[in-house]
């Protein structure tokens, strides 16, 4: 799906991927599920790429629904896998993760479930090396991506700003779909390790002149970073996370 002359998104509502083409290739924020791969690969030929244009991949943290083919583009065809240091042990498979699942409603945990499993989302490849970065920098890849440090749905969650996409990467710093209740709208995404530091961490994004929030799920939020924080923080305070 094309969103700007410059950004497109695989997947879904469900679980999304983004790739940002520029003249000097592609670059994918996050990597989704395994079974996504398809998607990608016939993405790419729509836009006139192939895997070969493809020159990094910037995942927004570490857990399992966006690494998904990640290790495939690394050990396959070279490409250089960038996540922040302290989520480079998650992304590795080093670190064991069980977050609480908080409120869900059945028919939608449902849907995310079979979702996960019909893209392999359940059997996902560990990463065997990364690239660590850090707050601040800008990374050598099309688009000239820049991190943004946003701990609190783990300790290495970023967000990454693309000015040529007109657009920040959110990962799960925020959603605009709850894959455990179905409720749509930015507000705050399960499974976060430290909801309060999370909330917190929203205030990096204020300021940002961009038209696109991009979270790891849920639909693209276009209605500015300024109230897409502010729903946020209101739906934390009215749930008590």
């Amino acid at each position: 799906m094309k969103l700007g002359p410059s950004l497109h998104r695989i997947g879904n509502d469900i679980v999304a991927v983004y790739l940002v083409d520029t003249p000097e290739g592609v670059t994918l924020i996050d990597a989704g599920m395994a079974g996504q791969w398809k998607e990608l690969t016939a993405e790419l030929a729509a836009m006139g790429r192939s895997l070969d244009d493809v020159r990094g991949v910037v995942l927004t943290h570490g857990d399992s629904d966006h690494i998904g083919f990640a290790e495939r583009l690394r050990r396959d065809h070279g490409v250089p896998v960038h996540v922040h240091e302290a989520d480079a042990a998650r992304a590795r498979g080093e670190v064991s993760t069980k977050p609480g699942w908080g409120h869900v409603k059945l028919g939608a945990t449902a849907r995310f479930l079979w979702y996960a499993m019909t893209k392999n989302g359940l059997r996902t490849t560990p990463l065997a090396e990364v690239v660590d970065v850090h707050d601040g920098d800008v990374l050598d890849l099309p688009g000239a991506p820049r991190v943004i440090s946003m701990p609190g749905h783990s300790p290495g969650s970023i967000a990454i700003h693309v000015p040529v996409a007109d657009a920040v990467f959110v990962g799960d710093a925020l959603t605009t779909r709850h894959v455990l209740t179905g409720a749509d709208g930015p507000q705050p995404a399960p499974f976060t390790d430290d909801p309060d530091t999370a909330i917190a961490s929203l205030r990096r994004l204020e300021g940002l002149d961009v038209t696109w929030v991009l979270p790891g799920h849920g639909t693209p939020w276009n209605g500015g970073v300024e109230e897409a924080v502010r729903l946020v923080t209101r739906a934390a305070a009215a749930s008590g996370s």
